[in-house]
């Protein structure tokens, strides 16, 4: 059996992958991850149980629409135990690819539940895994490809619980302080119409509220922007 190495890391080009998946059609194919570059990948390692699979082919137009593509993956037979999913199961029997992206349980022979999100470039850029007994979220994963699509494009950082139409960060300190002025003034409440999501236009979306915590933030940049000042 292949030996289990360190999780990948963020930011590194992801593992390679060369191996046959049964495809939507119920024909099997080999796939490699660099037929996928272009798009983003969204890996999903599975045990035994079904649902995700389910829930991530019921909704695969959501990611064919943010320029993403579903791969699922176990270290089952060929078909993976299942059929008719919208997007292609890889199987892994030697196990190599669980051992490459360090998700295999060795004693046990199966892998835990990762889930990878590769950019159009081949690029980790994420990485969830999850124990055995608990499932992954589909609008989490669609939330993430879209905060990361959004970073490369426009370069600003998002925030916590971003979504499409929500502000976005100045990745400085000191510029980021217009964000938390803006959320003192009027994110208590919510949303506020505007220049929202780095771009005019976006649909007006309800914002975390104005937390001790982030204004304890606030408080510390602004500090550090009046030392800043009068260095």
């Amino acid at each position: 059996m292949a030996t289990n190495k360190p999780v990948p890391m963020i930011g590194k080009p992801a593992p390679d992958i060369k191996a046959e998946a049964v495809m939507p059609d119920g024909s099997f194919k080999e796939l490699t991850l660099k037929q996928y570059r272009g798009r983003y990948v969204i890996l999903v390692m599975y045990p035994l149980c079904p649902s995700e699979l389910i829930a991530f082919s019921d909704r695969i137009q959501e990611f064919h629409d943010l320029n993403a593509d579903v791969v699922g993956l176990s270290v089952d037979s060929k078909a993976g135990g299942l059929g008719g999913l919208n997007f292609p199961l890889i199987s892994d029997l030697t196990k190599e690819i669980a051992c490459d992206y360090g998700v295999l349980i060795p004693e046990e022979g199966v892998a835990l539940r990762g889930l990878f999100i590769i950019d159009p470039h081949g690029i980790l850029r994420q990485i969830t895994i999850n124990d055995l007994p608990i499932g992954r979220d589909v609008d989490e994963t669609l939330r993430l490809v879209q905060a990361i699509d959004f970073v490369d494009k426009h370069g600003e950082v998002c925030p916590a619980g971003w979504k499409p139409g929500m502000r976005t960060m100045k990745a400085d300190p000191v510029e980021s302080l217009a964000y938390f002025q803006v959320r003192k003034e009027g994110g208590k409440e919510g949303g506020r119409e505007g220049e929202l999501g780095g771009r005019s236009g976006h649909v007006l979306v309800s914002e975390p509220a104005w937390t001790p915590a982030l204004q304890a933030v606030a408080a510390e940049l602004e500090g550090g922007a009046v030392k800043k000042s009068k260095a």
